[in-house]
């Protein structure tokens, strides 16, 4: 398989310099929590009513469960009755029990009411950010996806959608609940007895919540470089699976295992001392709660024998501190995942802000083509670095439904033109207009609407033959799709296969071969039926015969079109109404096929060249 930049110029291998457009300077300063909370909030704020009522729901919730314990000491002290006093063993203990029972079901129903009302919102939010990040993944410029790694990019996107599930989940669910929790209980304990139960009880959560956070976030490092090694050993197990003809080629499956393998190893080290770590974190944790635990009870339990306390109070003391606990329990957990959200959330928001390179211009308007438009290049000069200039000063017209052809060694910028008329960069000098109006002062959508381009390197989506057809006009029938089967002679080949129409083409196409990929590529934009025709090396991977057959097909595709063909064999150009001739970034000859020839300079050599190579073969 070729890798996803072979078919670009060569000159793109290098990289771009620093200050190139790339991430803006919000996203490449350091955000704190708090400004990725602030980013979250508004997703979340469309749904205002239901993160009331969730909030509402949770009050009630914590209520309920804060009740519990007090019932528990009115039942406990309503046990020491006198004896012989049959009525109030039947009728205070069984109201009690069925009102500690109302509690406990109460405290579970506002939980899940809570959860049913608030998913909404979670769901709706989640959505958005995903729908906002894949628009916004395609509205960047191919420097960009030529340089990303799928992998990791994918990888980023997993955990920071899983974030925003996790991220509510934990606070809203877990945090917030406690705090209100904690604070009730303290203020019950400080007014029904003396402020030392709320004193120890806030001493040991202060000392927990401390050691809890700064170990954390000690432990966060080791965490970061648990994911990076992890999307690290993503990104390899993909391209090496992108690439798995390249693999087999050159007999590299161990290369690719050994390599592959040193990530995992790399990973497993970090995990190994981030369970150390963690470990250490819960020995701690329980360790704080026990002596809060003890000292609270030590003092309830003096409070009893000194007369100051019931032994429901000691038992209702004792409710208070496992249901503070039990929660507590978790909030190393709850903490790392949080911070964890938030770093995958910020990942995630940072992707979003990176800089869109080609971006449409305030005001721009649709492109308003009539018929068959006029294509010009004005002086355009471009490069990919400034150090590399491609382009140099390029001029000529494509005539109203008229073909110029494209011929030059690699490397040339033939194929840049391409690009540049497609708008995936912008020119530095120069400009590029159809039908008179400067690209960069329409919109981008209606741009790419008016062209159609049959690439050399087709890549297609692994669905259908039909699917990958229609995709030229989404919504197409099964009748038009069959038509530009047949303009591009490949009706016959798909008819001939078992599911027809619905045969899976593979990942990227592999389950046909070239040839048969670039006549779907030619079905394609026959079917999109563009006023503007690109056709960069249309048939490279077509034999003579098959040439010859499509030749025909892609003249009349042509017809009334404006069109731009690139191509290294010069017998498809002969008919061009002007054929311009590239080295090094410049025109350095042009005219039509009969006046090249004569002019007897590159383009004749060329043409000498390949006739003489023909009759050989």
């Amino acid at each position: 398989m070729r890798s996803r930049a072979s078919s670009v110029d060569s000159s793109l291998a290098v990289p771009p310099l620093a200050g190139q457009p790339g991430l803006s300077a919000a996203a490449l300063a350091p955000r704190s929590d708090l400004d990725t909370l602030k980013r979250l909030f508004p997703y979340l704020w469309d749904y205002k009513w239901r993160v009331l009522a969730a909030l509402s729901f949770m009050v009630c919730a914590k209520l309920g469960n804060v009740g519990v314990p007090l019932l528990l000491k009115t039942l406990v002290d309503a046990m020491s009755i006198k004896p012989g006093n049959v009525q109030a063993v039947l009728v205070v203990p069984a109201a009690l029990l069925f009102g500690y029972g109302l509690l406990r079901l109460s405290t579970s129903l506002f939980t899940e009411l809570r959860e049913l009302v608030f998913s909404k919102a979670t769901e709706g939010a989640s959505r958005k950010i995903s729908l906002q990040v894949f628009r916004h993944l395609h509205a960047l410029s191919l420097r960009f996806h030529l340089e990303r790694q799928t992998g990791g990019m994918t990888r980023d996107i997993e955990r920071g959608t899983r974030g925003v599930h996790s991220l509510i989940s934990y606070s809203l669910y877990s945090i917030i609940p406690t705090l209100i929790e904690v604070t009730l209980v303290l203020t019950l304990l400080a007014v029904k007895f003396d402020v030392w139960f709320a004193w120890i009880t806030l001493a040991a959560l202060a000392l927990y919540i401390a050691f809890t956070v700064t170990v954390t976030e000690w432990r966060t490092k080791f965490r970061k470089e648990m994911n990076e090694l992890d999307s690290s050993a993503h990104s390899r197990a993909i391209d090496s699976l992108l690439n798995y003809e390249t693999v087999k080629y050159f007999n590299n499956e161990n290369f690719e295992a050994h390599r592959y393998d040193e990530n995992l190893q790399r990973y497993r080290r970090a995990a190994v001392k981030s369970q150390t770590t963690l470990s250490l974190l819960n020995t701690g944790q329980q360790l704080i709660i026990a002596v809060g635990l003890v000292a609270m009870l030590w003092r309830a339990t003096q409070g009893v024998v000194d007369g100051r306390m019931t032994l429901g109070d000691l038992v209702m003391v004792n409710a208070f501190m496992i249901q503070l606990y039990i929660p507590l329990g978790f909030l190393g957990v709850i903490y790392r995942e949080i911070k964890q959200s938030l770093t995958d959330l910020d990942k995630m928001f940072t992707l979003m802000e990176r800089e869109r390179e080609i971006a449409d211009e305030p005001g721009a308007t649709p492109l308003h083509i009539h018929a068959s438009p006029a294509v010009r290049f004005e002086h355009v000069s471009f490069s990919y670095d400034p150090s590399r200039p491609i382009l140099k000063d390029v001029s000529f017209e494509i005539p109203p439904g008229k073909t110029v052809a494209v011929v030059g060694s690699s490397g040339a910028g033939k194929s840049t033109l391409a690009r540049l008329l497609f708008r995936f960069y912008d020119v530095q000098a120069g400009r590029i207009t159809i039908a008179g109006q400067d690209i960069k002062g329409v919109t981008q959508s209606s741009v790419r609407q008016a062209i159609g381009i049959v690439p050399q390197d087709t890549v297609l989506f692994n669905d259908t033959v039909e699917y990958n057809i229609a995709y030229g006009k989404t919504g197409a029938s099964r009748a038009e799709v069959e038509a530009a089967a047949r303009a591009a002679h490949i009706h016959d080949f798909i008819s001939a296969t078992p599911l027809g129409y619905n045969t899976m083409v593979g990942e990227r196409g592999l389950k046909l071969s070239g040839g048969e990929k670039q006549r779907v590529a030619i079905a394609r934009t026959l079917l999109k039926n563009p006023p503007i025709v690109i056709f960069d090396e249309a048939t490279s991977a077509l034999d003579s015969a098959n040439e010859r057959a499509i030749q025909t097909e892609l003249r009349a595709a042509a017809q009334n079109k404006t069109t731009l063909v690139i191509a290294h064999r010069l017998s498809t150009m002969v008919d061009a109404h002007e054929i311009l001739v590239m080295d090094a970034g410049r025109i350095v000859e042009r005219g039509t096929h009969h006046e090249l020839l004569a002019l007897g300079q590159k383009y004749a050599r060329m043409w000498a060249m390949q006739q003489s190579a023909r009759t050989l073969a």
